[in-house]
């Protein structure tokens, strides 16, 4: 069963705009922004005001699974059926798929759009060994 035709999951679509953001959620006491919901309701706990607990309409509690549609409207990601599991997902598939690659090595001048991609290639850059089709050694 694909995630559009499921009632046990969520569909939610994001513009780029909102998918991007850095601060989505805000204290309504001092406007101090943070990225993900549980760092604001650890952050309220401070202004002693309660723990927000998000009871949806008659699911009496219950949390429906999440699934994440690519805003791109051209990409296979953007259909429910091919939607992603995770809001870090989506927004790294984003990214790397259809954003700018703002980050650069400098060892090699390799670009990446996700810093933790470029992080991770920086730490093999210029020591690795790769294998030509032909069977030799290439020290990159």
């Amino acid at each position: 069963m694909s995630a559009a035709a499921d009632p046990e999951v969520e569909v939610i679509a994001l513009s780029p705009e909102t998918l991007l953001a850095t601060n989505r959620f805000v204290c309504e006491v001092c406007n101090k922004g943070f990225q993900r919901e549980q760092n604001l309701q650890l952050h309220r706990r401070g202004h002693n005001l309660p723990w927000k607990l998000r009871l949806r309409g008659g699911e009496e509690g219950r949390r429906r699974r999440r699934v994440y549609l690519c805003p791109e409207p051209t990409c296979a990601h953007h259909h429910p059926s091919r939607a992603l599991g995770d809001l870090t997902g989506v927004k790294k598939h984003f990214c790397r798929k259809h954003g700018e690659k703002r980050w650069k090595c400098n060892k090699c001048s390799k670009r990446y759009a996700v810093r933790s991609d470029l992080k991770a290639h920086s730490k093999t850059c210029g020591t690795c060994e790769y294998r030509c089709d032909c069977g030799t050694f290439e020290q990159a």
